[in-house]
């Protein structure tokens, strides 16, 4: 096909590869081709054909299974016209406005007819602004609808993250992103996939105006760009990336070119970078193309591969990140080779000569980027920062008012009452429905007079955020048609493998009564007796399609159904959707994630011919058993999975993380079940300055065996030094106004006292944190103090709803900071801003200090506490 004319100043060979890859799209959905591209007969201008197109193909096929084409096209008739109606829309050119303002995924987020919406609500507040000026106009909104709370790692959609008012940074910046593509800003997330420094990561929003790009912290205004409080975090990053639906051409750096998207590396913003030059061979000496190499860094107790290249035909991969410390691991069929790359080492070479893991245990360190101080910037005038500060307050009324709209706990025992069911309950989930709390509320109303507890018990059986996002046409389908596949199950397999309509982290929709009649009434007693039998059923016709790593399993059961063809993870939670509806008990095991239905009281692995050829049908697991370390040394941590330790089976070369829940400390209380196979334990222990003294141990589990494997930490030889002195005169206000000294707060055992920033997120961390942490700090019979300045007290924050802390916690207000010690008011530790904490002895001597975004700051103070205290 030859393509006559220029669109969005695309050249004639882009406009045919999007043209080609188009049509390969529409073969691929031809099971939804009317559903997708019926669109295409409607009046469209040139404009619109060729936006739809690129959309179309650049699309990831969980998209093209979930949605129809008619949102698709109210998305990009909006944009188009938002293009023509803002005072900035021509002065963006083409290739930005197809990448970064014209695509509606930002994350893996529900997609919504919301363009138009977002819109609506900012062009009058910032079409007469100066484009730098607007994106700091949207922040402020943003930071009117929602603000930081941690939650699971489904992404909700714009619309749902201002309807509960509140989500983690990859929902904050998804809104802000969002909300600037509105307006026709381009703008995209970026992240860090994880931090080297601490155990987490973090995304945040570049936004252009005017031929530059801007980084802002979404939902968490300052007063000018380029400007937030992971800004010192961000200098001591290994990667900050974003992914682009789109062959990208650059300018910046580009990490993986993929035929469906494009990543690329902006790391150099932020951070001084180093490029590493790997070569890949064989045991002959032969360079070996097509390689996957993994640059891993250690963080939540494992080693996370932030970035995997495959090498070229030199057998070479080259990978720019920070000044800190890899574990460079290279494989291909199953051969593999490990090292780890100092900062000194540019250039390696790894030869795939290894099968099988090594015995014993290995003990290595992983040093992180170093605190970099950032360039010098300007003070604001104290007209501009007071101008900020009530902008703060005032978007913090704004989203504290709209929280009060939400359903209270009166009118929940109000409803229980009608409904006769048991008010804390009902309580416990209007509370977490927040602002869906109504629709929630209503579906129960409805409801729980013909089912009784069972609206209820379905509720509960949901994850929280679900019930901020699920509406009642979806519930009714998994009520209704739910309930009468009980059969005689008892409750609570029933409620948990059958009833509740969650199987992992897809979007959830009405698919109960679909899966019912999509089989006849013989063919449904056939798979219920043999569930494996609607495992090859529904793979028959099927077709595997792998493109967006970060969609995987995101696609819904019902779209997935439709298109027949998705990714193995979305394949496997349809069958677990269909078992459900089917009345099969069925569920994806909890820490190897496969799916398994319930037969004769077991759980039974259904398997899939088009998934990876090692699967096996009902293989005889094995048992580990975790054993306390009978040495370890005073003040070894305590087990915590994802926070200190990792279990990993070796498969095809790679290790995987097996799937438990973060925190989990009942690791010796009984065994795990885990498949056969080579094993990997790592622990770690994080030292102040980011440092991870990490120990790998090596075991096998046999089938039908138990094995046993001692859990050891390496010693932490870590001093406390004395770093200064509070002074226990300094006065605090108290909540009645009446004014104390720290002497008189502290009293003479030793303290935690921290100055806070509660609207922002490092202090959130840190004040959860602190809640996770109440039991030991009280064993301990330590005084907590939490101070807050008056700028920083908002009208969101009340000491009363930060509940759960530890017993001796005590919140004062500081006016001046002038008790603020100076080598922390006064040094780079400023920069990094709130929270700053001190550990004091019992002689008021600092023994800790930690300043600004960093997880686990809780821990090591009382871990240093602890070791004070052990000395006394």
């Amino acid at each position: 096909m030859t393509i006559q004319t220029s669109i969005f100043s695309m050249d004639h060979h882009t406009m045919e590869q999007i043209d080609r890859k188009f049509r390969k799209k529409q073969l691929i959905a031809r099971a939804r081709q009317h559903e997708l591209f019926d669109i295409f007969q409607e009046d469209l201008t040139e404009e619109e054909i060729w936006a739809l197109k690129y959309l179309y193909a650049y699309m990831p096929v969980n998209d093209m299974a979930d949605y129809d084409g008619s949102l698709f096209l109210s998305h990009v008739r909006q944009t188009l016209e938002i293009r023509k109606r803002m005072p900035w829309g021509e002065r963006v050119p083409d290739q930005l406005f197809l990448h970064f303002v014209l695509p509606y995924r930002v994350n893996t987020e529900n997609i919504e007819d919301s363009r138009g919406i977002l819109y609506n609500e900012l062009s009058e507040r910032t079409r007469d602004l100066s484009m730098a000026d607007a994106i700091l106009e949207t922040n402020y909104w943003c930071h009117e609808k929602a603000t930081y709370i941690g939650s699971d790692q489904r992404t909700i959609s714009p619309l749902t993250m201002i309807r509960n008012a509140r989500g983690r940074c990859g929902e904050e910046s998804t809104l802000a992103v969002a909300a600037l593509r509105s307006i026709g800003i381009p703008a995209r997330q970026v992240y860090t996939p994880r931090w080297a420094h601490c155990d987490d990561n973090h995304a945040w929003v570049e936004a252009w105006a005017d031929g530059q790009w801007y980084y802002i912290g979404a939902c968490e205004p300052e007063a000018r760009l380029n400007q937030g409080w992971f800004s010192p975090p961000a200098r001591r990053a290994m990667l900050i990336n974003t992914r682009i639906y789109a062959d990208y051409p650059g300018p910046e750096d580009i990490t993986v070119s993929d035929e469906w998207f494009t990543e690329i590396n902006l790391l150099q913003n932020y951070a001084p970078t180093r490029t590493i030059h790997v070569t890949v061979k064989d045991a002959q000496g032969a360079p070996v193309n097509g390689a996957e190499v993994h640059f891993e860094l250690y963080n939540m107790a494992e080693l996370y591969p932030i970035a995997t290249l495959p090498t070229n035909d030199q057998g070479e991969a080259c990978f720019k990140t920070g000044f800190g410390e890899l574990v460079i691991r290279a494989v291909k069929d199953g051969k593999w080779s490990e090292m780890k790359a100092t900062v000194a080492e540019d250039r390696l070479e790894l030869v795939l000569d290894a099968l099988d893991q090594p015995d014993g245990t290995l003990d290595f360190d992983l040093v992180p980027p170093p605190e970099r101080e950032g360039e010098a910037v300007e003070t604001l005038s104290g007209e501009k920062t007071q101008r900020h500060n009530s902008r703060l307050e005032e978007g913090t009324k704004i989203r504290t008012d709209y929280e009060r709209t939400f359903l209270s706990e009166e009118e929940a025992s109000r409803l229980a009452h009608t409904a006769g069911l048991p008010p804390e309950r009902v309580w416990d989930v209007l509370q977490k429905a927040r602002g869906n709390s109504r629709e929630i509320a209503a579906f129960l109303q409805e409801r729980s007079g013909e089912y009784g507890e069972w609206p209820l018990l379905m509720l509960e059986s949901l994850n929280d955020k679900d019930l901020i996002d699920t509406f009642r046409p979806v519930l009714d389908d998994h009520l209704i048609y739910g309930l009468p596949q009980r059969g005689d199950l008892d409750e609570d397999t029933f409620t948990e493998y059958v009833l509740c309509p969650r199987v992992s982290y897809e979007m959830i929709v009405p698919y109960r009564q679909i899966f019912q009649e999509a089989f006849s009434g013989d063919e449904s007693i056939a798979f219920r007796s043999d569930p494996a039998e609607l495992a090859r059923r529904l793979e028959r016709g099927f077709e595997i399609w792998e493109d967006l790593p970060n969609l995987k399993g995101k696609g819904n059961p019902l779209g997935t159904y439709n298109l027949k063809m998705g990714d193995p993870v979305s394949l496997t939670i349809m069958f677990v959707a269909a078992c459900r509806s089917l009345g099969i008990p069925a569920r994806l095991h909890p820490s190897e994630q496969k799916p398994q239905y319930l037969k004769n009281g077991s759980w039974e692995d259904a398997v899939f011919t088009l998934i990876a050829s090692g699967q096996k049908e009902n293989i005889a697991w094995g048992m580990l058993r975790l054993l306390r370390d009978p040495e370890a040394a005073q003040g070894a941590p305590a087990a915590s999975y994802y926070e200190n330790f990792t279990f990993a089976r070796l498969e095809n070369g790679v290790y995987k993380t097996l799937v438990y829940p973060y925190g989990k400390t009942d690791v010796y209380d009984e065994a795990f079940e885990v498949e056969p196979g080579a094993y990997r334990l790592t622990s770690g222990i994080r030292l102040k300055d980011g440092t991870v003294r990490v120990r790998f141990t090596y075991f096998t589990v046999r089938a039908s065996e138990q094995t046993d494997v001692t859990l050891t930490y390496r010693e932490m030889m870590e001093d406390i030094p004395v770093l200064g002195i509070l002074d226990r005169s300094s006065a605090f206000t108290q909540l009645d106004g009446s004014s104390r000294t720290l002497g008189d707060l502290i009293g003479a055992e030793g303290a935690i006292v921290a100055w806070l920033e509660p609207e922002r997120e490092p202090t959130k961390h840190l004040l959860r944190e602190l809640r996770e942490l109440a039991e030991p700090v009280d064993a301990l019979g330590i005084p907590v103090v939490l101070v807050v300045g008056d700028s920083e007290w908002t009208a969101s924050f009340s000491p009363e709803n930060v509940r759960e802390l530890p017993s001796r916690t005590i919140f004062v207000r500081d006016s001046t900071y002038a008790s603020l010690p100076d080598f922390i008011s006064e040094s780079p530790a400023h920069e990094a801003g709130f929270p700053h904490l001190f550990v004091l002895d019992s002689e008021d001597q600092i023994r800790y200090t930690s300043s600004g975004y960093k997880i686990g700051t809780g821990k090591e103070a009382l871990h240093i506490l602890t070791g004070l205290l052990q000395k006394a």
